[in-house]
């Protein structure tokens, strides 16, 4: 999808700008750049705050030591600077060891990171469970230093290691049912504008927004450390895990390519087909890609001991992109027209999500199928412009609107659109064939939309405040 640029003050360009006030924290698996990040956040949203304690078991895992970074940088023989944490915290490995020494150039080096297939640019790299230290520079300039030949250079880095905690933040919007909708995303990154600050910004705004709806569903917001941020909420929440009905992990949205969505362990939950069938009629390009057990925390949600109902919706797949994780993951690399298209993407899934959760239907004559010409079912086909789809969408709603069958159920079996047969079961309801079950009786005409009504659940993206 070709997005241009985003010049009105729309929703795309509101994420945008909390991507920009994001971008700049140092951020790591647990240190005062994850709070500071979670606080910009929390005025947006009222996120709990937790702190876990280091030490804390955790399934296989431990909480590590609270790690911080306060300056670092590689100095000549002049004492100038040659690289400076303060100009990108990309250039210190994450979770380096503190260090401050003098080395020559041949031993210097060893701890110096490049990327030689794309030498303009600084790579990110971690190492939180083992011991040493490293610096991240661009191979051009590892080039240069390389030419310079023997020389003396001060390096120092100056971090901590502290008996402390790993801190994630948790939001949970109650709905009518204490069934539950998880939205994960990951806190962990430094500045890498899409992969991780554009998808904590977008599920931050979701979280203001849903906060102004009616819903069926409740909804949990959950911004935690990639991998053992993950791992410690399921730990602590083992217990409540069974109410998550539907989930989401949110990254990499704000790139310009097409969505991309990564299924659940189960392949075929309800979230899957509802995503599919969402991006099947609103987007001209999109992929679907079956469940694997790497990549994002889906493969935490999704491990066998939970088997959540959990994919992972993206623009470009992770590590597909060329500006991943390196400096070019930056401003430049995320637009607000893909922020707000990814937004309200993910707004109509919701909605979607609303609407099955309503929309499960029970066949009133279900010995044998009617004679619909009797009724002038026949004739009200006539009238749309596909009568031949909305027949096959009426005969398969008789069969299948048991009380057991959802709309994306029935879509799914069927292959038809959940919109089709949503205003077939208008149809159907109306000549008095079907008689909808739970809230459609329930009162709120929130929820008992007609067949011509369009994603009233996401249309209000625009009365977001930032």
């Amino acid at each position: 999808m070709n997005h241009s640029p985003d010049k009105s003050n729309t929703i795309g360009q509101r994420i945008h700008d909390l991507v920009f006030g994001l971008y700049p924290i140092h951020r790591s698996q647990t240190g005062e750049g994850v709070r500071e990040s979670l606080q910009i956040l929390r005025s947006l949203i009222p996120l709990e705050i937790h702190e876990v304690p280091s030490g804390m078991r955790v399934f296989d895992w431990e909480i590590p030591q609270e790690w911080n970074i306060s300056d670092a940088w590689i100095a000549d023989d002049s004492g100038n600077r040659i690289v400076d944490f303060c100009n990108s915290n990309l250039h210190v490995v994450n979770g380096s060891d503190p260090v401050h020494t003098t080395l020559s150039w041949g031993d210097l080096k060893k701890h110096l990171i490049t990327l030689p297939e794309q030498p303009d640019l600084v790579p990110y790299r971690t190492s939180f469970f083992g011991s040493g230290w490293g610096f991240c520079i661009s191979h051009n300039q590892f080039n240069e230093l390389e030419r310079l030949g023997e020389s003396q250079y001060e390096v120092c880095i100056d971090t901590s290691r502290t008996t402390g905690s790993l801190t994630y933040g948790e939001l949970l919007i109650p709905g009518e049912s204490d069934s539950e909708v998880l939205l994960s995303t990951h806190t962990c990154h430094p500045s890498l504008a899409n992969d991780g600050i554009s998808g904590m910004a977008i599920a931050a705004f979701l979280g203001q927004w849903l906060r102004r709806q009616k819903h069926r569903y409740s909804y949990r917001l959950l911004f935690a450390p990639a991998t053992i941020g993950t791992i410690t909420w399921l730990a602590l929440n083992k217990q409540q895990v069974n109410k998550i009905r539907h989930g989401l992990v949110l990254s990499c949205l704000g790139d310009s390519g097409h969505l991309n969505y990564r299924r659940s362990r189960s392949s075929t939950a309800e979230i899957d087909r509802t995503v599919v069938d969402v991006l099947s009629e609103t987007c001209d390009d999109f992929a679907v890609h079956e469940f694997e057990p790497f990549g994002y925390d889906q493969r935490q949600f999704c491990s066998p001991g939970f088997d959540l109902p959990v994919g992972c919706l993206m623009r470009t797949l992770n590590g597909e992109f060329p500006e991943y994780h390196t400096s070019a993951d930056d401003l430049n690399c995320v637009r607000a027209s893909a922020l707000h298209h990814s937004f309200t993407t993910l707004t109509r899934i919701l909605d979607r999500l609303e609407q099955n959760y309503s929309d499960a239907f029970v066949n009133v004559m279900p010995e044998c199928e009617p004679q619909l010409g009797k009724h002038g079912l026949y004739h009200a086909f006539g009238s749309k412009p596909d009568a031949q789809n909305m027949q096959r969408a009426t005969m398969w709603l008789l069969n299948l609107s048991d009380g057991r069958h959802s709309l994306v159920d029935i879509a799914y079996r069927s292959k038809l659109s959940v919109s089709l047969l949503a205003e077939a079961a208008e149809l159907l309801t109306h000549h008095g064939f079907l008689e909808a079950t739970c809230s459609r009786t329930c009162g709120d005409s929130r929820f008992s939309r007609s067949a011509s009504s369009s994603d009233s659940f996401s249309t209000q993206f625009g009365q977001v405040q930032a």
